[in-house]
């Protein structure tokens, strides 16, 4: 039933239904597989460097990816196309999770960020199949969750081997649900590894030429429901001081694509959709990213990025990769699933935040206004990123010494 519902917004959570109940025809060959959970598209992108490390190193391993969202699933193809395999992830019933066991028989489980499966983990730990906790973070919210299973949650995290955590803030909230303090191990935030392709500056040159090369562009990127209404409201008042500049506006759900056009349109812009195939001429003032996967080089291509999920209570998103392009950063005060790298960011002096309208309005305006501003703004993001880089290298480390040395055959 929740299936059935899910696909009235999308209509790909209608196939593969067998998947979920791990009624699978496995397509791996005879190597032991490195199983890697990663829940939806941004887990997908934090984990892309881990997964081209295990390619690379362990050759004689085969890497298998799931996903309980199909958006993840399409990053996972867009990404890594046939050099690894994917399956979605099964529910945590007990049978269906010890189909899927048996049929991948995997030799290690890897699991991005803080999904926590009891079923999964305990059938793991019977089998004697290690298990990591990688990039794992707990937030205010999933922390006082958690706390309300106290017993459940003590005993799967004591089924984890290794619990590689981004802070050390993140590690003491999961020491206090019960786990080992000798696991918990801090690795840094395998998002200030996610490096942009060679090509990416020429591939923005490209796209700032088609979209005209003097206009200025901001970018409002992963927008939830209510946020699109307010950032078009500062959108007008930014053409009144830009009278040719250019908003990218990039939904995070692929569902709701055609509605922010929609809404775009009804509040009297000029509204091109990236799935239009046409030019952009200087006449639209608006141009809706409706696809999967190319958010970074529309980062690198604008002059400005606001992150969305933070002008309302959605928590934020990755700040990190227009910070790594040297582009400004902006965003809301609603961040408190990326606190940490927010205040990081802010400290640097790399982004800034505000609180509504107004003020989104105002530091947009400024920083289209001064190129200088702009160019040591997006300087300190870059320093900043690069100085934290180091998570993959430190799992990868973990996964040799304690881990896949247990296993290799």
């Amino acid at each position: 039933m929740r299936l059935a519902w899910l696909g009235l917004k999308n209509p790909d959570y209608w196939d593969r239904w067998t998947e979920r109940f791990a009624y699978i025809s496995f397509a791996g060959d005879d190597r032991p597989v490195i199983w890697i959970h990663a829940v939806s598209v941004g887990e997908v992108q934090a984990a892309s460097p881990l997964v081209s490390s295990l390619l690379a190193s362990y050759p004689r391993y085969q890497v298998l990816i799931t996903t309980v969202t199909p958006t993840g699933a399409d990053m996972v193809r867009q990404k890594f196309a046939e050099s690894v395999l994917h399956y979605y992830l099964p529910y945590d019933l007990p049978h269906v999770v010890n189909r899927f066991i048996n049929i991948v028989q995997p030799a290690l489980l890897i699991v991005m960020e803080t999904e926590l499966w009891p079923n999964l983990y305990w059938r793991c730990h019977q089998q004697a199949i290690p298990i990591i906790l990688v990039n794992a973070r707990m937030s205010v919210r999933s922390f006082a969750g958690y706390k309300k299973l106290p017993l459940l949650i003590r005993q799967t995290l004591s089924k984890i081997n290794i619990i590689a955590t981004q802070s050390d803030t993140d590690g003491d909230r999961l020491i206090s649900l019960g786990a080992d303090p000798g696991k918990v191990i801090v690795t840094g935030n395998l998002k200030f590894d996610v490096n942009a392709p060679h090509s990416i500056a020429e591939q923005a040159q490209s796209l700032r030429r088609y979209f005209s090369v003097n206009r200025p562009i901001w970018i409002a990127a992963s927008t939830h429901e209510g946020e699109e209404s307010l950032i078009f409201q500062a959108h007008r008042k930014i053409l009144a001081k830009h009278k040719n500049c250019l908003l990218i506006i990039a939904p995070r759900h692929l569902e709701r694509f055609a509605k922010v056009a929609e809404l775009s349109i009804k509040s009297g812009f000029n509204t091109l959709c990236k799935s239009a195939c046409r030019a952009c001429d200087n006449e639209v003032q608006v141009f809706v990213l409706d696809s999967l996967g190319e958010l970074l080089v529309y980062y690198a291509a604008s002059d400005v990025a606001f992150v969305g999920g933070s002008l309302l209570p959605f928590g934020g998103h990755n700040m990190l990769e227009p910070a790594s392009l040297g582009v400004p950063v902006i965003t809301g005060r609603h961040t408190q699933n990326f606190t940490d790298i927010n205040r990081t960011l802010l400290d640097k002096g790399a982004a800034w935040q505000v609180s509504d309208i107004r003020q989104l309005t105002e530091k947009v305006a400024l920083l289209l206004s001064d190129g200088n501003l702009r160019h040591h703004m997006g300087q300190l993001g870059k320093e900043m990123v690069e100085q934290n880089k180091g998570s993959t290298e430190r799992i990868m480390t973990l996964i040799a010494e304690n881990l896949l040395a247990r296993t290799t055959p």
